[in-house]
């Protein structure tokens, strides 16, 4: 198993990094550059910024947001939000992001998940599957998108397996029953998609305590540990994490 990786990410809204709870409820969490510069210090591993607004006011990802925070950087950086096409992501990844993550354009469009993967290679692209409990899917997680705001109808597992099938280099699955809540991640949720894919998984949504951090791992079966709140807010260092990870056994990057 490779390296367990940190991944501290930046909520995109009107140009500051913000935070919400069950993807609502937003806070101010400052500026991004700061936050980048910041977070590099502190020894993340890599960054996401997840332009939130982008699918919901119909436009295409702040440009200006990426080059800003990759110029200050050397860590990658995934950025998600806005992107519906190929010239999209290139125009992403011209702007310095070493990674693109896409949601609702992927459900709508199956086969960019294939294009982009042959065009850009497999471990540029990643894939946000977010999901909301649901006992009439075979799983019990339904997928959403559009930020959360609608289901689709779709087995969020098996939707994982297939974008796999499709060449996605990573899963980044976020519970919307978790989402800001800092309860601890879905355990069940990251679990399942772990099982049903080969690929590296990004635990994502609820990260609260070091413990937390350490049953994403274990129980989980993430590689990437992502969070935010926890981070904005000050209330855990990454080094912490990392300490913690490595004390308590785990083999961690950095």
């Amino acid at each position: 198993m490779d390296p367990i990786k940190i991944m501290p990410c930046l909520d995109m809204k009107e140009g500051r990094v913000v935070k919400g709870v069950h993807f609502v409820d937003l806070k101010d969490a400052g500026d991004p550059v700061e936050n980048a510069v910041f977070y590099q210090k502190e020894g993340a591993d890599e960054l996401a910024m997840l332009d939130i607004a982008a699918t919901l006011e119909n436009r295409k990802t702040m440009l200006k947001w990426v080059k800003a925070v990759s110029s200050v950087i050397s860590i990658p950086l995934t950025v998600g939000g806005g992107i519906a096409g190929l010239a999209d992501i290139e125009a992403v990844l011209k702007a310095g992001a070493g990674k693109i993550s896409m949601n609702s354009a992927a459900v709508k469009n199956p086969d960019l998940v294939r294009e982009a993967a042959q065009k850009f290679g497999k471990e540029r692209i990643t894939v946000a599957v977010d999901a909301r409990r649901n006992p009439d899917m075979p799983s019990g997680f339904e997928l959403v998108v559009a930020g959360g705001t609608r289901p689709v109808g779709k087995d969020a597992i098996e939707w994982a397996g297939t974008c796999e099938a499709l060449g996605a280099g990573v899963i980044l699955p976020t519970s919307m029953d978790g989402d800001g809540t800092q309860a601890g991640y879905d355990l069940e949720f990251t679990k399942a998609i772990s099982d049903a894919v080969d690929v590296p998984v990004v635990a994502s949504g609820g990260a609260g305590i070091l413990e937390h951090f350490y049953e994403a791992v274990v129980q989980g079966g993430a590689q990437i540990l992502l969070a935010a709140s926890v981070f904005h807010f000050r209330t855990l260092k990454i080094n912490d994490v990392k300490t913690y990870l490595r004390d308590k056994g785990l083999t961690v990057a950095g």
